[in-house]
């Protein structure tokens, strides 16, 4: 995590929790002149519309007393979904053999976008499986990875963790 986003999840993170949530991450992301800060929220039972709205109110109110992003902005409050992004070395611990597709920062082996199997982490790398090779891409070059949904022959959703690697509730 860049370190706006890091200052902005430790001055964050305390108000979701005292809600009731995790701060899942956040992202500083400015398409053209007007940034948006986004916040992805994680709760036992889900995240509702509802809950999202309160923890926009409660962010939005600390954020104008600290006051730590320039100008104006729009700020958005949802949940990870399906697809989530991880933000953290644990957070890829509860996908371990899922799909995943990693957006570098720089190219690695001549490339930067990587679409495969999360096998876990090595140390400070991340290992992805592709076909029949394993990519150790480094942490701190990541720029963005997202779990990839699967879905089942029922068409329902495979892509929450599975049970030996969830260490708490996922909605």
């Amino acid at each position: 995590m860049a370190g706006k986003e890091s200052t902005l999840s430790a001055l964050l993170e305390p108000t979701v929790v005292s809600l009731g949530f995790q701060l899942w991450g956040l992202e500083l992301i400015s398409p053209n002149r007007r940034p948006t800060l986004r916040i992805y929220i994680e709760g036992d039972n889900g995240v509702t519309v509802d809950d999202c709205a309160t923890v926009s109110r409660h962010v939005a109110s600390v954020l104008d007393v600290e006051d730590p992003i320039q100008g104006e902005y729009t700020l958005e409050v949802s949940s990870p979904g399906i697809d989530r992004l991880l933000f953290a070395p644990e957070q890829y611990t509860l996908y371990v053999g899922e799909p995943i597709e990693v957006r570098l920062r720089f190219p690695f082996e001549g490339r930067r976008r990587f679409r495969g199997w999360l096998m876990g982490l090595e140390g400070d790398d991340v290992v992805v499986r592709i076909d029949d090779h394993d990519f150790l891409l480094p942490m701190k070059q990541i720029d963005k990875a997202r779990v990839q949904p699967r879905l089942d022959s029922k068409g329902g959703k495979q892509g929450q963790p599975s049970q030996e690697g969830r260490t708490g509730s996922e909605s």
